[in-house]
């Protein structure tokens, strides 16, 4: 599948790249996807709520009232979860949320999501971009050149760059990232993905290992 370069001004720029099938055109495996997703959401949970019981709440521990005769029911510690500032019932407690999901699945899953971006026509090929110093305008009038200024877009990048890193990084709807931090939730969640020239290569490498 080749894929014509687009330059920063969004014209055709002559030159045109080899998207390899095995990355940009498998049958998508949409629970593979699903995994994926679903344990990097999972990973980024911190787990750290958690609410006292009534073995942790600070108060006395004498009997509040004598155990017959009152006509209410028996009570025996101010600590009651019954009680207004007494401990919870099955309170959440510190967990670990993170999954664990095999290294073939979470390629196949990279895999699949570009497939389906490739399907969608969403992949756009960018001649590398250079820039003298981070501002957010000019990074903006590149995202109106490919027409994707009102969409989600994802730019990968083949070495990191600190000037788009910065220019984008004011952006809601838009991120700069290198190949190796590319994973399946950031292609599923962009509407766009823009990659740079020099990136694809080095992408088809990453994700063609055995």
């Amino acid at each position: 599948m080749k894929v014509a370069v687009i330059d920063i001004q969004g014209k055709d720029t002559g030159r045109k790249v080899e998207l390899s099938k095995d990355v940009f055109g498998i049958e998508p495996n949409n629970h593979a996807i699903y995994l994926d997703v679903k344990a990097h959401l999972a990973n980024k949970r911190q787990g750290t709520h958690q609410a006292k019981e009534r073995g942790e709440i600070v108060g006395s521990t004498r009997k509040i009232k004598k155990q017959k005769g009152t006509g209410t029911a028996r009570a025996g510690s101010i600590k009651n979860p019954l009680f207004r500032g007494g401990g919870r019932v099955f309170g959440p407690r510190v967990r670990d949320y993170s999954q664990k999901t095999n290294k073939k699945v979470k390629r196949l899953a990279r895999k699949s999501a570009l497939s389906l971006k490739a399907q969608e026509k969403s992949i756009i090929v960018l001649e590398d971009i250079a820039m003298d110093a981070p501002k957010t305008s000019a990074y903006i009038n590149i995202l109106k050149s490919l027409g994707i200024d009102s969409k989600k877009s994802l730019l990968v990048l083949a070495e990191p760059n600190n000037n788009v890193y910065l220019s984008s990084r004011n952006l809601n709807n838009s991120e700069a990232i290198t190949t190796s931090e590319l994973n399946t939730y950031k292609i599923v969640n962009a509407g766009s993905i823009v990659l740079s020239e020099s990136s694809v290569a080095d992408l088809q490498t990453i994700l063609n290992k055995a």
